[in-house]
């Protein structure tokens, strides 16, 4: 084998809604004063019992179920998330003991963000170096327990939920090759510190460098793959901000691409936001089996991460 694909995908939601009403209950702000900064509307909140590693083996159930493959058959689980509470047993290793798997390596990644992307690309590596053959590559989040419900630039922003995908063995690559990096000197930009831990961010200085450096950033992407921007069927960008992503989608030159827009639902959830809008559009049939697709995420640390991918 040469390569790698993806087989399925599943993703995950709680099932308790927070509305832009709802907020302003909590804190001073309103649902014009949301959408216009961000265009978010609804956010999904998991319950206080509800973990990270429950919404994750909830969204790769789903994901193993539609692939096809028995549990004894996946031999690698990736976990990307920055809200998990325990380090032993991580995420990942939780997970495989709920799905019943037997003997899987098993590996959480915290790139903010931009964890899904970095996550995919490992998966996608390990297999093309004969150290995996079926993986299970899951982006879970509870973000909503690292807030601070009394800043109204912060709380308005997050949801939580998970997506996840089956990555096996292909003759012919179905994941490009990846486009990663990071500006250390802006890592600060976006922090979870503190004991009891807490998200805050720099959201200008966020803004400004993403909507001026990562169109050109994921052209590159596109060009390690062959793909050329106006050939994509989909784009699935870092589910931030409708104000990023709508913008960076256009200046990318994706002009015949379905865009995701699951933030106007989902909220930022962080790591999940990928998997989970990707899981969403290929759900709704909103792009075809073998659609080229853009992912590109960025975030914490300032990391991104992108490739192309042909849709499963």
């Amino acid at each position: 084998m040469t390569g790698s694909r993806i087989l399925a995908l599943g993703h995950y939601q709680p099932s308790a809604v927070l509305t832009n009403d709802d907020l302003a209950k909590i804190v001073e702000t309103d649902d014009a004063w949301i959408r216009s900064r961000v265009g978010i509307r609804t956010r999904h909140v998991a319950a206080a019992d509800e973990t990270v590693d429950a919404m994750a083996s909830a969204a790769a159930a789903k994901a193993l179920a539609a692939s096809g493959l028995a549990a004894d058959e996946i031999d690698m689980v990736l976990v990307a998330t920055c809200t998990a509470v325990d380090r032993s047993p991580n995420a990942a290793a939780r997970v495989a003991a709920t799905l019943g798997l037997p003997a899987p390596a098993t590996m959480d990644i915290n790139v903010v963000c931009s964890g899904f992307t970095h996550a995919l690309a490992t998966a996608d590596h390990a297999i093309q170096a004969g150290a995996a053959r079926n993986a299970l590559v899951i982006g879970a989040e509870k973000f909503t327990s690292v807030v601070d419900w009394t800043d109204r630039s912060t709380c308005v922003l997050v949801g939580d939920g998970a997506g996840a995908a089956v990555v096996t063995t292909a003759q012919d690559p179905q994941i490009g090759p990846v486009l990663w990096g990071s500006v250390p000197q802006m890592g600060g930009a976006v922090r979870i510190e503190g004991d009891p831990s807490r998200f805050s961010q720099e959201g200008q200085t966020v803004y400004r460098w993403a909507t001026t450096q990562l169109p050109t950033i994921a052209r590159k992407v596109c060009e390690r793959s062959g793909v050329r921007p106006e050939d994509l069927a989909g784009v699935v960008l870092h589910q931030a901000n409708l104000r990023i992503i709508e913008p960076v989608a256009e200046r990318i030159g994706a002009v015949n691409a379905v865009v995701a827009r699951d933030v106007v639902d989902s909220g930022n959830t962080s790591a999940a936001s990928v998997p989970l809008a990707l899981s969403k559009m290929v759900e709704r049939r909103e792009i075809a089996s073998g659609d080229p697709v853009l992912l590109f995420a960025f975030g914490g640390n300032l990391s991104y991460a992108g490739q192309v991918i042909r849709c499963p």
